[in-house]
């Protein structure tokens, strides 16, 4: 399986800025039926991440994002091999990474895509173990 990460993203990423609201976020959020959203500063670059359990948190709804949001954001490139992002999302334990190209955001990528491309590639055992020819406890 050599998959890149480019094949797996979401490229139409919904994003907000650090200025904009909590509840500005949560309706972005609720509307797209999304659970990230990454905060992204004018030159492309990201800035932070906003997810669903950062906005339960029961801040106001006029916080700026900026107070919010996860400044720690894992980056993948977008041709990396997909099993990179899994070995960032794994070790971080996080649930979702921006795609780059040349350190500007292009993509998302979330567990669930990384499931997705698990359940496609189901695992079946070639030659399973054969049951032994003679009953245990004989000789």
């Amino acid at each position: 399986m050599n998959a890149k990460v480019s094949d797996l993203m979401v490229p139409s990423v919904v994003s907000t800025a650090r200025h904009k609201s909590v509840g500005h976020a949560r309706e972005i959020m609720n509307k797209h039926g999304i659970s990230s959203l990454p905060v992204i500063d004018p030159d492309g670059t990201p800035a932070g991440i906003l997810t669903s359990s950062d906005i339960l948190e029961g801040h106001g709804e006029s916080t700026p994002t900026s107070s919010v949001m996860s400044t720690k954001v894992y980056t993948v490139p977008q041709y990396e091999d997909v099993s990179t992002a899994a070995r960032i999302m794994r070790n971080h334990h996080i649930h979702h990474l921006l795609v780059t190209h040349e350190k500007k955001v292009v993509g998302i990528l979330s567990a669930f895509d990384l499931l997705a491309l698990v359940e496609d590639h189901r695992f079946v055992m070639k030659n399973a173990p054969t049951p032994p020819k003679r009953p245990k406890g004989r000789q």
